[in-house]
Formats: structure tokens, C-alpha cells, sequence
């Protein structure tokens, strides 16, 4: 393994940081399942990366990190560059290989949520830490290089881009209560009487789903258990609405959006779903004026998609 070294260096023209980690090209990828380094550790086996017959849940750092805890001084170049403080860690969900979010049962999925809710309260904390963000990455559409059900957390030094213009809406207003209110149950996907999961009339991808609780918290770590109980059974609904859409495993980003440090009296927290599908064979790419102009064209519309998740989830219910 080479030596971990990243760094960031600053984009002038979008305003952002762009983080540098080379030694990340050479991370496992795609290795065959007696050799999955998130199953436990077999007796006579190779050493895998949870030295546990079994468990309920596994967090550890990740070997291939983005942002490290004590990381080299960046290089003086022709651009700002900084450290890319930081961390990176693995949740695996479970000693199963196969399986995913909607096959775990109730209580460990619970537990995931506080799970994910613990460790963005500890790595917050940090010094130099700006920003913690879980998200899960399923599919090789997605780019996935390790199938065992799992997620990533990665804390930044710095608020990204997304989340800073979410900070900018959510101090106008909450905008997600809002919406809420505007936009009725055209939109909406399964729902209960804390939590709402639903097609944003915005999506930017054709089965986009955004959860989120209908009262305002900043992150999983506020919730009491009957929102833990119903935030944790969505996700369960939407990822088993979407694996029945087309028959087959459906692929997807999700990512937590909790409230960076510091905005914890503004911000709303919602889980949004990223799915490349636009039909069972076809997916969404980006293209020219997504990645040229950050504008997204959606071949599908959004209340159309809601009534099409919405049925397929009360068929499974």
C-alpha cells in the first residue's frame, strides 16, 4: 500500500476545495466473496478487516481515507492548498454478505440510525472538524467496489458546497417544513405521523427520494424513539419500493444531511436518495449541461414517479 497522503487545493473558480488522495486508486476492488474484507474474520481464513466471529454492527476506520486525523502539511503550489484534516470510517450493517438496508430486521436498522447519529455527534466534536456526512453507495452503477452491506462517514474541515447553500435556504425559513405544507401527498411515497418520505417536486434524478421527519431536528441524534422507530422502517420502504420497481437490486446514493457544527437551531435533517435508474435498463448519466453547467434535465416527472413508488410500496405493504 503506498504511502496515505492527501491534501486539498483550492478551486477558484467554483469556490470550493477539491481533495487530493492518490493512494486511493490502489483500494480493493470488487474482490470475490471468501475474500470480502467486511465479513468476519473465519477461523483459518484471511484476517478481514473485523477480527469478530460475529457482530451487530462494525465501525472502524477506513484503510483507504480522503481526510485523515493527522495529515502531512500540504505543498506550497500555485493555488491555496490546506491538510485534509479530517476522518473517514466503515459502518458494516451486518456479518451477512448479501443483503441490504429493507433485509435487516427492525431493531438492527434502528440501531443503524443511532449508530450513524453517534458517530456524527463524536467525530463533530473534533477540533478542525466542520461537517460529518454518512452516506451509502449501492450498485457498481454507483461505482461500488465492496458488496457487503455497508455505509461510509466522512468528516470534513470544511462545510461543502451543497451544504452550504442548504445552510442559506434553512436560514431563510424551513424550507422542508414548508414544502411540507405545500405540496400535499402528490409527492409523497410512504408516510406516518413523524416522518414523510417523498419524490421532490425538484428531483433532479426520475425516482429521487428525499425522508425526512415532519418536525424540524438537526440530525438523527435528536430524535426520540418513535421518530428512530419510523425513520429507520422509511428507509426500509423505500429501499424495498425500489428493489420491486424493476425486479432486481436497484442502485443508489444515500446520504444524510445533518446539520453542519453550528447550525443546529436552523437546520432540518433529511436522508436524500440519488438512483441512476430512469427505467430498468437505462440509466440517468450525467452529461454535458449537468456537469458543464450543474443544470439537470429529468426525463420523468416527479409526481409521476411519487405515484408510481407510492403504489409499489403500499403493494408490498
Amino acid at each position: 500500500m503506498p504511502a496515505v497522503f492527501s491534501h486539498l487545493r483550492w478551486h477558484p473558480l467554483r469556490g470550493e476545495w477539491v481533495v487530493y488522495a492518490a493512494h486511493r486508486q490502489t483500494r480493493t476492488f470488487l474482490p470475490p466473496s471468501e475474500f470480502c474484507p467486511l465479513c468476519p474474520t473465519r477461523p483459518g481464513a484471511f484476517a478481514t478487516e473485523i477480527p469478530f466471529a460475529d457482530f451487530e454492527i462494525a465501525v472502524f476506520e477506513n484503510r483507504f481515507p480522503a481526510f485523515l486525523a493527522r495529515p502531512s502539511t500540504a505543498s506550497t503550489l500555485c493555488v491555496p492548498t490546506a491538510p485534509a484534516e479530517g476522518a473517514c470510517e466503515v459502518v458494516v450493517y451486518t456479518a451477512e454478505h448479501e443483503g441490504n438496508i429493507a433485509t435487516l430486521p427492525p431493531s438492527r436498522r434502528e440501531l443503524l440510525l443511532r449508530v450513524w447519529a453517534d458517530r456524527c455527534q463524536e467525530l463533530s466534536a473534533r477540533d478542525g472538524i466542520r461537517f460529518v456526512m454518512p452516506f451509502e453507495n449501492r450498485g457498481e452503477q454507483v461505482g461500488v467496489t465492496l458488496h457487503h452491506p455497508h455505509s461510509q462517514i466522512y468528516a470534513y474541515p470544511f462545510v461543502p458546497p451543497v451544504l452550504l447553500q442548504e445552510v442559506t435556504a434553512f436560514h431563510q425559513g424551513d424550507v422542508l417544513v414548508d414544502l411540507l405544507g405545500r405540496a400535499g401527498d402528490a409527492y409523497t411515497v410512504v408516510e406516518d405521523e413523524r416522518v414523510v418520505a417523498m419524490v421532490p417536486p425538484f428531483a433532479r434524478y426520475p425516482y429521487e427520494v428525499w425522508i425526512m421527519p415532519k418536525a424540524r431536528r438537526s440530525g438523527p441524534w435528536e430524535f426520540d424513539d418513535g421518530e428512530v422507530a419510523s425513520f429507520a422502517r422509511a428507509l426500509a420502504d423505500v429501499v424495498r419500493g425500489y428493489d420491486a420497481l424493476f425486479l432486481k437490486p436497484f442502485p443508489y446514493v444515500m446520504v444524510l444531511h445533518a446539520a453542519p457544527k453550528g447550525e443546529d437551531d436552523r437546520f432540518h435533517f433529511h436522508a436524500e436518495f440519488y438512483p441512476p435508474l430512469r427505467t430498468a435498463d437505462k440509466l440517468k448519466y450525467l452529461a454535458g449541461t449537468e456537469l458543464g453547467a450543474g443544470t439537470f434535465i429529468v426525463d420523468a416527472l416527479p409526481e409521476e414517479s411519487a405515484r408510481i413508488l407510492r403504489q409499489v410500496v403500499r403493494r408490498l405493504s
